[in-house]
């Protein structure tokens, strides 16, 4: 590290995937960068990830190719490279996200502390030898508490264990996003009440108890629309559970939307999300509250902490269909109390979850790391 405290990090993703951990892991670099950091990136090629971090200007280390299915010469390979780059660059830290770069960052982070954050419960396994990584890992971050949970009985010390906060472009998601108008009138819903889920449409996602839960609805909400974003293998399945249903007319198919998803946000009355993907921080319904949006969810994931219920949103202990559709009910019968929730959802997300405040949290994990080992005979 550098008298000014200038720090050289190197993040080690070995995802390809605009999913999971691209996004949080982008912010953060920025974030970092903005802060006044020397950052790197390495990714696994060829796919999204490597899109959107060129658009964000930042260029991937090219060396490391973090190829999950690759041999054992190749890994080991990649090791070799791992130890070259963090030698060559100066790196204070070794931030790694996955199993798979984790294992490479212990081989190949030298003296550079070596920190992982975990994206989902399903990644911790409490047995060795990956217990005994964990164990050796300077610093480990969950993402939420279920995760840190799980980290404790796999024995990680205390002292080397942090809860993060998840990360949103808070700025993009403001209020009053233009074309929210184009949105509703594109779906039919101009002057009605439009609930949204923001997706992959894939299982485990809950979509099956919204959108039996969102046809419980009474007469009175009748004319309400239903908007799933996303795209996924279940999507056929999900297409046909609405026609069995009837509610062709009002559950739609919007497919995968990126460069309007703040307009998708703000044409909605209310946001749901029912099921955590491999970002357990949940970041669909973090952009949601950004955007000023009422959240009803699901007790999974990092949602419990992001949702205050009764105040942001609503949670639900069990989402089976007609709890779905109780608290439908009261959120789009009631709009200014939905409204409300939905004002506090947004001071919440700027002073919890915005990318400066998420860096400067990590900036101090690096910094407290640091002064550990430094300290340590």
């Amino acid at each position: 590290m550098s008298g000014t405290g200038r720090l050289t990090v190197l993040h080690v993703v070995a995802n390809r995937w605009w999913t999971g951990s691209a996004e949080p892991v982008l912010r953060l670099v920025l974030g970092l960068q903005s802060r006044g950091h020397r950052v790197l990136l390495g990714l696994a090629a060829g796919d999204r990830f490597e899109a959107k971090a060129r658009e964000a200007g930042i260029e991937p280390v090219e060396e490391l190719r973090l190829d999950v299915k690759s041999g054992p010469a190749a890994i080991v390979r990649d090791a070799r490279r791992l130890r070259s780059l963090v030698t060559r660059e100066g790196v204070d830290v070794v931030h790694v996200h996955h199993g798979h770069d984790h294992w490479l960052g212990w081989w190949g982070h030298g003296t550079a502390a070596l920190i992982r954050t975990f994206h989902s419960e399903r990644s911790v396994r409490r047995a060795w030898p990956d217990s005994a990584l964990y164990r050796r890992t300077d610093a480990v971050i969950a993402v939420s508490r279920r995760i840190g949970e799980r980290l404790r009985e796999a024995r990680v010390p205390g002292p080397r264990l942090y809860l993060a906060d998840g990360v949103v472009d808070a700025a993009r998601f403001a209020t009053d996003a233009p074309g929210a108008a184009k949105v509703r009138e594109e779906f039919g819903a101009a002057g009605v009440p439009l609930v949204g889920c923001v997706a992959r449409l894939a299982a485990g996602r809950g979509h099956e108890a919204l959108i039996e839960g969102f046809g419980l609805l009474g007469a009175e909400l009748g004319d309400a629309r239903l908007l799933l974003v996303g795209k996924g293998e279940r999507r056929d399945a999900l297409v046909e559970l609405v026609k069995r249903l009837g509610l062709e007319r009002r559950v739609f198919f919007a497919g995968y939307r990126d460069a309007d998803l703040p307009a998708v946000l703000e044409a909605l009355d209310v946001f749901v999300l029912m099921g955590a993907g491999s970002d357990e921080s949940c970041r669909a319904a973090l952009e949601a509250m950004a955007a000023g949006r009422p959240v009803l969810a699901a007790r999974v994931g990092a949602l419990p902490d992001a949702v205050v219920h009764g105040e942001t949103g609503l949670l639900l202990d069990e989402p089976s269909p007609p709890a779905v559709a109780a608290s439908l009910a009261r959120l789009l019968s009631a709009p200014s109390e939905a409204r409300a929730m939905g004002e506090a959802g947004r001071r919440r997300a700027l002073l919890l979850f915005a990318s400066e405040r998420h860096a400067a949290a990590m900036e101090a994990v690096y910094l407290a790391t640091i002064r550990r080992l430094s300290a340590a005979p």
